[in-house]
């Protein structure tokens, strides 16, 4: 039975992870949309778009390797220092970098909720599980932009 739970929590764990890579195209859309839209990330509202669509896409195209076991935290480190110090090169204030960290992650979480992939405790028990995974991830881009960002010249 133990193993039958694990098989599940895989199965519903990558049916999300599927879920938001195969809608990385409408996430990235929509993000970009509250991105240009939003008080607190001004620099991006005159923003290359085919860049900033890019730079997104490439988060949620990519959520699976990421949050995986077998990316490492360095390898988190070492992305993230080097996008914390490009945003500094590129004018970006490093509140506006954190803030597109954040609203990329509340569209991810979103999507997993409009979908309605939850549908009992164990699923919701599965879904907040990888939430975690993905909190983790986007706490330590955060943490490591932001080190990359004052480290920069």
């Amino acid at each position: 039975m133990e193993s039958s739970k694990y098989f599940s929590h895989i199965s519903v764990s990558r049916k999300l992870v599927n879920l938001i890579e195969s809608n990385a195209d409408e996430l990235t859309i929509r993000c970009i949309s509250n991105l240009r839209d939003h008080q607190h990330t001004k620099t991006y509202h005159d923003y290359d778009e085919n860049k900033l669509y890019q730079r997104v896409y490439r988060v949620y195209s990519q959520l699976g390797k990421w949050i995986s076991r077998e990316t490492s935290k360095e390898e988190i480190a070492a992305h993230y220092e080097t996008l914390g110090a490009q945003r500094k090169r590129e004018g970006f204030k490093i509140s506006e970098v954190i803030q597109a960290l954040i609203i990329l992650r509340r569209h991810l979480w979103l999507k997993i909720l409009a979908e309605g992939f939850i549908d009992n405790v164990l699923e919701l028990n599965q879904a907040l599980a990888l939430n975690n995974r993905v909190i983790l991830f986007f706490d330590r881009a955060i943490h490591y932009a932001i080190k990359g960002y004052e480290e920069a010249d």
